[in-house]
């Protein structure tokens, strides 16, 4: 049968596909819309199958805090190109996956894919953006947090987001602060929030380069393991967020910017999600 214009238009409208893909599936159905939708819904699974091993290099990270500052949630949403990072459904999709977030609070992405919008789950409703798209799109990171105050910062070119968790916030102007270090963990990119969050082996494969550059240099073998705990603590200073100089003022570390402005704050936790990096 022949398809007319008006149909391919409606089809369109309904699910956001090309005009030829539309015209495709309802060929292929024999003009039944339902059966369109399908073909449609099928190809984007096929499409979504074939950008699996594709690189998500750009994206955006979408935030929303809520509860009176005391909850939050971080995405990142990855894409291929920048031109679908700049589209207005993507980016309406970014904030729609985080308001679904915000309201359901799962602990991980793979709760997140499972949970319904729309009165389809996430992820199928992923897998028929990627169809309409016709690029890899996919959640690279999220994070729930909770706290007495939470802040957000997105760097200007919305690829990298960070999640700050305050606790005893009630004094001081959390979100400025918030922000502060928002901006500090986006640029500078910390392991952990002090040197008690560093995971082990991360302090072992440190200590293991310290000997070896110490070794290089010459340095007595009775001294490497002193020498590298050295390289340990250099390292430490400059990859925990509370030991960092502060980027808008490096004569203050962070705790110490913390302590001379928070009154009373404690910096609880921080999440950074980026997409592309």
């Amino acid at each position: 049968m022949a398809i007319t214009a008006s149909e391919v238009k409606k089809l369109r409208e309904m699910t956001g596909a090309g005009m030829m893909d539309c015209k495709k599936a309802l060929t292929e159905s024999n003009g039944d819309f339902d059966g369109a939708v399908d073909i449609l819904r099928k190809q984007g699974q096929k499409i979504s199958a074939k950008r699996a091993d594709r690189d998500t290099s750009e994206g955006a990270v979408f935030i929303e805090i809520f509860n009176n500052d005391s909850e939050g949630v971080i995405i990142g949403l990855g894409c291929e190109t920048d031109f679908v990072a700049l589209n207005e459904e993507f980016v309406k999709l970014g904030n729609e996956i985080a308001q679904l977030a915000a309201s359901k609070k799962p602990s991980t992405t793979e709760e997140l894919l499972k949970l319904e919008i729309g009165g389809q789950a996430l992820e199928a409703k992923i897998t028929d953006f990627v169809g309409k798209m016709g690029e890899k799109i996919s959640i690279v990171g999220y994070n729930y947090l909770s706290a007495d105050k939470l802040a957000a910062y997105i760097h200007s070119n919305g690829k990298v987001g960070v999640l700050v968790a305050m606790d005893n916030a009630a004094n001081a102007d959390y979100d400025a602060i918030g922000k502060d270090l928002g901006m500090q963990i986006a640029a500078m990119n910390p392991v952990a929030l002090d040197e008690n969050g560093v995971d082990s082996k991360i302090t072992e494969r440190e200590m293991a380069i310290g000997v070896e550059r110490a070794r290089e240099e010459g340095k007595p073998e009775n001294l490497l393991d002193r020498i590298a705990q050295g390289y340990v603590k250099k390292y430490l200073q400059e990859n925990t967020l509370m030991n960092q100089a502060f980027v808008k003022d490096p004569k203050v570390t962070i705790a110490q910017y913390v302590k001379n402005e928070g009154k009373g704050m404690e910096i609880k936790t921080f999440k950074r999600v980026s997409v592309g990096e």
